[in-house]
Order: structure tokens, then C-alpha cells, then sequence
């Protein structure tokens, strides 16, 4: 025995030590068991001194498995002891990796003790990946996912993950799945349209709906919605040629000269308005040149639009008459065949101002300064850069979109799709991975039958993106707020990778079911996960200060417990390392010849880091200039077998099974680490 329980304090549980505490190892985050003939209460040891130890009680055993949790109490004449191999693995997992599990990483309490988790239990619920920069979040991701595709036993070759990917680092992690197994593909579509190395990422215009639209135009009032819808409805009208069409745009025309001419202002300023809005809208039958025949003469529309020298339009009532002849009393129904759902952002904006001039906003100043902005903006995008991210060289229905997302040119599917959104602001970046979650989303809630499709859905840098912001207000919802409440059912999912988890949605972090929590610093952070993430003590919280790059501390429903481990480095690394300036700065670099950036696969210009599969925190690494041809990546890990430590082949802590007097003998028990 270790020795007797002197005094339980809430969740605390209190021993008096019989064993000579300088002759072991370090004892704390080791697991105990309180046994008595009734139960056995499992317990953490978090503070040991000369004397005594306090372990926080976190589940029992029974019924042959492990339930967390601290309902029960040990009784104060149960017998103390560590906790033993077959009790452990009930707790942490089996260290085989069995069908439906993978490996995460080592035990930094129990000596090469592998943690298995269920594949299930993990990604089956929204997770978040959490630490400082530089503490390893985007090599834990890595080293996840290469062991989830490759080290298991079965590939999950139906998966489907979205990675939005902030700086263009996890290429180089995944690029190579293919060649260790032909049934896995990764795919990336880049948003740096001067020097693309890959597919551009492009979305069809036609198929974003109102609120897409609303987002993409930074929409600020729901007043403004009505004009999108119109919007909507006017672009594959207009864009058509039939007859049925150009009597439309005739009508819209003409309801909005009418409004012009009957508006009661002076005759100059409404001259003026009809000229303007004939300039820009027009058909073949109703223009400024128009002929507008009359017994015995025949004068142009524009000649009609005469101000004598009196300030009056003698031929006003002539206008108005020639106008409403263009006026359709009864809506036309315009049949599908005859519009045009192949458009363009420029037939976007052109539909936009027919829906601007048909809302009135030539006659209202309240509707001009709510909705001209949205016109503004439309322009700026279909005139800009940002135009190229939305035009499609064909036409696809939403389905067909999707489905093009999710396989490779030659119809095999991919388990991962990169976004790379390294080369577009921060604003645009954030409607357009909200734009394809929605898309997703809404694929897989009407997918039947229901849940038999997954999409994950992982965002790099989420604090950016996954933030608490006006959509509620305008739309009604927040897409990943959505996705975090109602997303499990349909399949979608959400993973989130941030180092400033205070900056995310309430909404989404508290949804979020499993943490991978690396190094954190910052007080601010270190208050909200305290006080938003379920299930986490205050020496958890304080552990997390002090964590080594690369080791994490991982709880939630996959994890009976909370469980400090290292994640193993992946290989081959994303291409996250830091800048060395000892390189940059001292390294004499001989002038190179301009290279066309075509000419370099991996990358664009300059010198490129290669970091060495070292031990993460201690990399080291090396120049080299560019080549002519990709680099031959390290070679990828395989499935290896466990290597815990048994602890009959080990002197080390064990339990007491003899009388007070601190002798000790070896009885199976797990053996701690030393370090």
C-alpha cells in the first residue's frame, strides 16, 4: 500500500504515506487506486510532498470497464495503490491498434504507452486544436491525420476533408498519399491567380443565393436582402434573348421612367434622369432613339424630352403615353428554358441595377443609400482581382460542383481537399470559407439517407474566420454556429485550429466535444478555456503554461480521462518551421538567374527551407536553392507495433504488498515515466 486515506475534500482525495517517497520516481499525474471490497475509485495523483499525496478523483472501475466521472467517494479504509496494467488499458486504450481506432500519440506519464483512440468517438464529434504559435499545432494535425490515412489498419477511404488552409503549409504533410496508396488522393486548389501551382480555386457565381450574396457584398441591413432576391431573380431573365425576355426588361424599364416622369420634380431634373437611365438600360424597342410617330411627323424619344425656355417639357404627356405602352399589366411568366442560368458577375451586376432602378431608387433617397452600396460593391469585385474566384469556365449544378470538389480529374475520389487561402485578405478569405461550409452543409443535410455522407470541415487560424459577427443579426444564423449545433446529425463537422481561442464563437468552441490542448501563454486564453471548455480543472489549466513543443493535453469524448501525451512528429512536417536568421542574415547567397515560376513546382521564387525530420522544437534547418524539379519527400511512416515498457522487465514504482514498512515488491503494475 502507499498508505492511508487521512482526509477527502470535495473531488480530493488525501493520503498519509507509508513508503519512503525519496527512493521513487516522480509520482504526480500517476494513476491510483482506492480499493475496497465494494468498489474501486480511480484517482490522479496532483501533488505529492515528503508526507503525504493528493490525488483528484476522476472515475471507477466496474462491470469489467472504467466510467469517468467523480460521483463516488473511496471509503477512508480502502487500500491505496497504483493502478495496474489491465486497469490502466481500461482507461487509456489498449495499446493495439485495433478496426475503428488510430493512434494519436505517447503517454508522458506511463513510458511508450501508446494512446489509441476510437476513430468514432474523435471525429465523429467537432473538435478544436488549440496553442501558442510555435507550440506544434499544425505538426499534431499532421501527425493525426498521416496515422488516421496510413498507419491504420483500414484507410477510411470514403472521408472527405475540407482543410482551409491559412498559410499553404499542409501540402507538403499530404501531397504524397497517393504514392503510399493508390485508394488515397489529395487535391489543392490555390488563390494566388499571378503564379498558380495548382487549380485556381473558382466558385460559379450561379450558384450563390441570397445569402451568400449578402456575405460576399458585406451586407449590413436586411433591408438590403429584398434587392438581392430580386437580384437573383432578374439575372437569368435578363441574361436571356427570347422575346418573352425583352418584353421583361421593357417592363422594368418602363415602370421606372414612368415613376421618373410622374415624380412631380422640375422638368429639367427629370429630362435629365430618363436620359440617364435609358444611357445605361436599353432594349432595340425602348432607347433615346426610339421613334415615337405622331400624325404628320415622327420625332425621337430623346427630341420628346425637349425643356422650352420656360422650364417645361411641352411634350410630357406624349412620353408618358409612348411609355406605358411598354407596360405589362399582368406579369409574364417567363419559361425556364428561355433563361439563362449560365452568368457571370458582370450579368450579376447589370441584373442589380435593373432590381435597383425596379425598387426605386432613382426617386428615393432612403433606397439610395441603403442599397446603392450594394451596387458599389458588386462592381468593385466584378471589375477587381477577386473576380477570378468566381468564374467558372462552365455551367454545374450545385451537386455537380461538390462532387468535382471531392474527385480528382480522373473520377477518383479524395480524402482531402486543400484550400489554400494564403493570397487573398482576411475579409474574403472569411466569405469564401463560409460560402463552401454552407455549400457542404446544405449538401449534407439533403443528402438521404441522412448521415450516410461525412464532411470534416478543418479551419487553420479559425479565429479569424470562425467569429462571433453580424450574420446572426442580418441572415438569421451564423453558418459555423449552424454546423456546430446541427451539423453531427447530417454528418458535417468542424474542426478548429487557433491560437487565440478567446477571439472564437462562444457557440462553436462549447459544441466542440474532444481539445487537443498544446502550450498556451496568454492569461486571456488561458481564463476562457477555463471557463468554456467542459471538463477541465484548474491543474489542467496550469499545466498548460509549462507544456513542451509538441506535447499536448487531450480530453472529451474520446478520452475517459484527460490524458498528457506527446504527438509523434509526422513525415513528412507541414511547412510550418521558422525562419532561420542565422541563414538569412549571415549566409552569403550568390546571385541566381530569374526563374519562371512555372519552372518551380513547389513553390514560387527565392530560397526554399527544408526542415529535417527532427525532433519538433529542435529543428535545425538547412538552405537550399531552388531546383529545377520537386525534391523527393521523406519517405511516410507505416504501422509499427507498441513499444510500452513492461513493467515486469523494470525496477520502478510498484505497489506495496507487504506490511507499513515501505518494502516493496514487483507486481505487474504499469510503470511510470522517470523523465
Amino acid at each position: 500500500m502507499l498508505g492511508n486515506i487521512t482526509e477527502i475534500i470535495d473531488n480530493n482525495v488525501i493520503v498519509e504515506l507509508s513508503i519512503d517517497i525519496n527512493s521513487q520516481p516522480n509520482l504526480v499525474n500517476l494513476h491510483v487506486v482506492f480499493e475496497d471490497d465494494k468498489k474501486k475509485v480511480v484517482g490522479e495523483i496532483v501533488k505529492v510532498t515528503q508526507t503525504a499525496l493528493t490525488a483528484n478523483i476522476v472515475g471507477e472501475l466496474e462491470n469489467g470497464g472504467f466510467t469517468p466521472g467523480a460521483t463516488s467517494k473511496p471509503a477512508f479504509n480502502a487500500k491505496v495503490r497504483l493502478i495496474e496494467l489491465e486497469e490502466l488499458e481500461k482507461i487509456l486504450g489498449d495499446q493495439k491498434v485495433s478496426s475503428g481506432e488510430t493512434n494519436f500519440g505517447t503517454s508522458n506519464v506511463y513510458a511508450g504507452y501508446k494512446i489509441n483512440v476510437s476513430i468514432n468517438d474523435f471525429f465523429s464529434n467537432h473538435f478544436s486544436i488549440l496553442g501558442n504559435s510555435g507550440a506544434g499545432k499544425s505538426c499534431t494535425v499532421a501527425s493525426i491525420l498521416q496515422k488516421l490515412f496510413i498507419s491504420s489498419p483500414t484507410p477510411p477511404v470514403n472521408s472527405h476533408l475540407f482543410f482551409f488552409d491559412a498559410y499553404g503549409e499542409y501540402t507538403k504533410a499530404f501531397g504524397k498519399l497517393h504514392d503510399v496508396n493508390p485508394l488515397l488522393n489529395y487535391k489543392t486548389y490555390t488563390t494566388n491567380t499571378k503564379y498558380p501551382d495548382t487549380e485556381i480555386l473558382r466558385i460559379p457565381v450561379w450558384l450563390l443565393d441570397v445569402d451568400d450574396l449578402a456575405l460576399l457584398l458585406d451586407a449590413n441591413n436586411p433591408t438590403q436582402l429584398p434587392i438581392l432576391e430580386k437580384t437573383l431573380k432578374l439575372v437569368p431573365i435578363l441574361t436571356g434573348n427570347s422575346e418573352a425576355v425583352v418584353r421583361k426588361k421593357n417592363d422594368i424599364i418602363a415602370r421606372a421612367l414612368q415613376d421618373i416622369l410622374l415624380s412631380g420634380n422640375d422638368s429639367t431634373k427629370i429630362r435629365d434622369q430618363v436620359i440617364a437611365v435609358l444611357t445605361k438600360f436599353n432594349t432595340p424597342e425602348l432607347n433615346l432613339e426610339s421613334q415615337i410617330v405622331q400624325p404628320g411627323y415622327i420625332r425621337t424619344l430623346k427630341q420628346c424630352l425637349f425643356v422650352d425656355k420656360t422650364g417645361k417639357m411641352q411634350e410630357m404627356e406624349l412620353v408618358v403615353e409612348f411609355i406605358r405602352g411598354y407596360i405589362n399589366e399582368e406579369e409574364e411568366e417567363i419559361r425556364e428554358e428561355d433563361k439563362n442560368p449560365f452568368y457571370s458577375l458582370s450579368d450579376l451586376e447589370l441584373a442589380m441595377d435593373f432590381a435597383l432602378i425596379s425598387e426605386g431608387i432613382l426617386k428615393s433617397e432612403k433606397v439610395f443609400d441603403y442599397a446603392n452600396v450594394l451596387s458599389v460593391r458588386l462592381h468593385t469585385l466584378a471589375s477587381g482581382e477577386s473576380k477570378e474566384y468566381f468564374s467558372y469556365p462552365n455551367f454545374v449544378t450545385k451537386d455537380q460542383f461538390i462532387e468535382s470538389l471531392v474527385h480528382t480529374p480522373k473520377g477518383e475520389p479524395c480524402q482531402i481537399v486543400n484550400f489554400n487561402i494564403n493570397y487573398i485578405d482576411d475579409r474574403m478569405a472569411k466569405v469564401i470559407t463560409k460560402i463552401l461550409s454552407r455549400m457542404l452543409f446544405l449538401k449534407a443535410s439533403t443528402t438521404l439517407p441522412r448521415g450516410s455522407r461525412a464532411f470534416h470541415i478543418i479551419i487553420e487560424e479559425a479565429h479569424r474566420y470562425v467569429i462571433k459577427d453580424r450574420d446572426t443579426d442580418l441572415l438569421g444564423y451564423n453558418i459555423f454556429e449552424r454546423i456546430t449545433k446541427e451539423g453531427r446529425k447530417y454528418g458535417v463537422f468542424l474542426g478548429l485550429i487557433t491560437q487565440r481561442p478567446s477571439e472564437l464563437s462562444d457557440t462553436c468552441i462549447s459544441q466542440c466535444a474532444n481539445f487537443v490542448i498544446l502550450r498556451t501563454l496568454h492569461p486571456k486564453d488561458l481564463d476562457y478555456i477555463r471557463d468554456m471548455v467542459p471538463n477541465i480543472s484548474s491543474e489542467i489549466v496550469q499545466q498548460l503554461k509549462s507544456l513542451k513543443p509538441g506535447n499536448c493535453i487531450a480530453f472529451g469524448n474520446a478520452f475517459k480521462v484527460p490524458i498528457s501525451m506527446y504527438i509523434d512528429l509526422p513525415n513528412p512536417r507541414p511547412l510550418s518551421n521558422n525562419v532561420d536568421l542565422e541563414v538569412v542574415w549571415y549566409q552569403s547567397i550568390q546571385p541566381q538567374p530569374v526563374v519562371q515560376p512555372s519552372a518551380i513546382p513547389t513553390g514560387v521564387g527565392g530560397a526554399r527551407f527544408i526542415p529535417p525530420a527532427v525532433a519538433m522544437g529542435n529543428a535545425t534547418p538547412t538552405y537550399q536553392l531552388p531546383v529545377a524539379q520537386a525534391p523527393t519527400p521523406p519517405p511516410v511512416p507505416v504501422a509499427t507495433g507498441p513499444k510500452f515498457v513492461d513493467p515486469a522487465q523494470v525496477a520502478s514504482v510498484v505497489n506495496d504488498t507487504s506490511d507499513s514498512t515501505g518494502a516493496i515488491a514487483p507486481n505487474g503494475v504499469a510503470v511510470p515515466s522517470t523523465s
